[in-house]
Order: C-alpha cells, then sequence, then structure tokens
C-alpha cells in the first residue's frame, strides 16, 4: 500500500516520512562520539522500555506509548546519547505521544512518575517531587525538549501502526477467530518497539512479520501459493529480517543502567573538555544564553525605569499639586452651583404651596 503524498511548495508530507534512508543506521551521532554501537543499542531499549513503564502508571492507551517509543527511536538518529540525556528526552517523548494521539497529561504528572520509576528501581521509597526550583527547570528542560523534538522530526509526529492491520490480515485468512494468534502478533507487535524496525519497513511488512512469528509458534500453516504476505506488497527477505530483529530482543541479557550511564557520563565529560563546552542536558547552552540575556535585560529595563522614575518625581508631583489645586477650585464651584440650585428648588416649592393655599382658600369663606 503506498501512502498518499501531498505536495506543498516542494516539502512532501506522508507516512512514509517515519522510514529513514539506510545512511541514517550506518554512523550514528552516538557513535561518532564514541559511544559503541552494543551501549547505544542497550540504551535504546532502556529508553523505550521506561516509556513503556510511565505509560502504562499515566493510563495512556497503547497506541500513544507506541508512538512515543518510535519519537526516541527517530530523535537518537539524529541526536547523541552522549549530549542529550535519555531519560529527559523519554519524558519528553511521552509528553508529545500523549498529545499526538489526543490523550494528553500532565508535566507535573510525567515528571513525578518517572521520578517514582527512578526511586523504585534504586530500591527507595517513593516520594513525590518538592516544587522547587529544580522541578521549574526540569520543567523547562521538557518543554524544550519536546519543541526539539518536533523540529528534528520536521514535524511529522504522526504515523501509521502496524496493530490494525494485524487484525485485517487475520481477517483476510480466516483467523480472526483464533484470540490466541491474535493476541501473540499483539505481543511481538508490542516487543518490536523496543528496536528500530519501524523506522527501517512499512506498518503493512512488520505486522506480517508479527503473524509469521505467532503462526510458527501456533503452528498454524499459512497460504504459500501464492504467498499470504503478498497482499501487503511485502517481501519475504524483510519479513525475515522484522522476525530475526524481533527475536534478538530476547536473547539479550538485562542491560545494566548504572554501567551505561557511567560510560556515558565519561564520554560527556571528555567531549566537554574538548570542545570548551557543557553538553545538552536539557536546556542548550544558547537556550540559556537567551534566558540569561533576557533577563538582564529585563533588569536593565527595571534600573532604567526606576532612575527615570525617580528622575521625573519632582515634576511629576507639581504637576500632581498643581492638578489636585485645579481639581478642588473645580469641586467647589460646583458644590456651589449645586447648593444654589437646592436652595432655589425649596424656595420654588415653597411658593408654589403658598399659592395653592391662597388659591383654594376663598371658595371654603
Amino acid at each position: 500500500m503506498k501512502s498518499e503524498v501531498m505536495k506543498y511548495e516542494g516539502i512532501a508530507m506522508s507516512y512514509g516520512n517515519i522510514i529513514l534512508p539506510s545512511h541514517k543506521f550506518m554512523c550514528t551521532p552516538s557513535f561518532m562520539d564514541g559511544l559503541d554501537a552494543q551501549s547505544e543499542y542497550q540504551m535504546r531499549i532502556l529508553g523505550t522500555e521506561l516509556i513503556q513503564t510511565a505509560g502504562i502508571l499515566l493510563k495512556l492507551p497503547q497506541i500513544a506509548m507506541a508512538t512515543g517509543q518510535v519519537l526516541f527511536q527517530r530523535f537518537y538518529y539524529s541526536k547523541s546519547f552522549v549530549r542529550h540525556k535519555m531519560e529527559i528526552t523519554a519524558m519528553a517523548c511521552t509528553l508529545l505521544a500523549s498529545k499526538i494521539e489526543e490523550a494528553p497529561r500532565r508535566i507535573r504528572d510525567i515528571i513525578n512518575v518517572f521520578n517514582h520509576i527512578r526511586l523504585v528501581r534504586a530500591g527507595l521509597p517513593a516520594q513525590p517531587v518538592l516544587l522547587d526550583q529544580t522541578y521549574i527547570e526540569l520543567k523547562n528542560e521538557i518543554i524544550y525538549k519536546e519543541r526539539q523534538l518536533l523540529k528534528e522530526t520536521g514535524f511529522c509526529v504522526h504515523m501509521k501502526h502496524p496493530h490494525k492491520f494485524i487484525v485485517t490480515l487475520l481477517q483476510i485468512l480466516d483467523l480472526k477467530d483464533n484470540k490466541t494468534l491474535m493476541q501473540i502478533s499483539w505481543n511481538y507487535m508490542n516487543d518490536s518497539l523496543r528496536t528500530d524496525v519501524f523506522l527501517r519497513w512499512p506498518p503493512e511488512t512488520i505486522a506480517c512479520a508479527c503473524v509469521h512469528l505467532s503462526a510458527n509458534l501456533l503452528g498454524i500453516p499459512l497460504l504459500t501459493n501464492p504467498a499470504w504476505y503478498e497482499l501487503f506488497d511485502a517481501s519475504k527477505e524483510g519479513i525475515e529480517e522484522i522476525c530475526l530483529t524481533i527475536l534478538k530482543v530476547y536473547t539479550l541479557k538485562k542491560p545494566n543502567q548504572e554501567e551505561l550511564e557511567q560510560k556515558i557520563d565519561s564520554l560527556r565529560q571528555n567531549w566537554e573538555n574538548k570542545n570548551g563546552v557543557k553538553a545538552n542536558k536539557g536546556l542548550t547552552d544558547e537556550t540559556n544564553a537567551n534566558i540569561n540575556t533576557s533577563t538582564t535585560s529585563v533588569h536593565e529595563k527595571e534600573k532604567k525605569s526606576s532612575k527615570n522614575s525617580h528622575n521625573d518625581n519632582s515634576s511629576a508631583r507639581s504637576s500632581t499639586r498643581v492638578e489636585n489645586s485645579e481639581n478642588r477650585s473645580r469641586s467647589k464651584e460646583r458644590s456651589k452651583d449645586r447648593s444654589y440650585y437646592k436652595s432655589y428648588k425649596k424656595h420654588k416649592k415653597d411658593k408654589d404651596r403658598y399659592r395653592k393655599s391662597s388659591r383654594y382658600s376663598h371658595r371654603y369663606d
């Protein structure tokens, strides 16, 4: 199935933009900064598992968790783990994915959930995050990282997930009543989100690979002549490669997060010493400089305004005194007019009363 492409002034926007060119996988930014391929692969697994766990605690739909994991994988094919902290990126991916799939969550809830996961894994009692200056800085980092995600993905954040294709494929193969086959296919699909298969192949091919794995596991024969996967323009080689990539996840040992973080911290320190700048831990130096310049400009404006107000105090006081004296004279004149009007009105009433009494008095004489 070929996705429709909408062209607007030379910019092509389609669901196919999520698939990266082959040269992106050859030499990643993390590898250029000295991180070996195995450690990068383990960091990708840790980040996607962190998003999955946080999504469950936040009660996000599975489609939102899948979107966040794909965004995480895409981001680190354009940026490095050494320069961009993994946990901040995972928070930003969760925040952006919740908005994309119309299940938004507050930044405060996301920070509390990630903090809870960190404390539980460290064996510490769970505590809420304090609303102090550290919390405000972390919140600003997540907001900036979300903007950076949109920039790096070219604002092409909507994607087709293979989950619905599994249901369609099983209906075509007359296997929709086999709930076990469908559930195992969905499990393989969710586990494939820990890999980068969504950035290499279209979702229809991934759905065919998941059905192929679950059918082989349950011993269910599928059509071979013609091949059942040709309905979705999938190839046998692509399906086999996706199956091997998914099965590789089950053969790996659980990565040691502390060792990986120590390795990345040492690489970050070397990079900082080599380039003389601090690595990106959420907000870049440019944004920090912008924030500092904005605050200094605000302080300078306040100082200038205070000086101007101090210099203009005497003139302002004199002008206010003149205005107050004029207002007092006007109010006196108005009070005189009001008193004269009241006396005139009272005199007129008395006069009318006297006339009425004199007019009708002769009738009763």
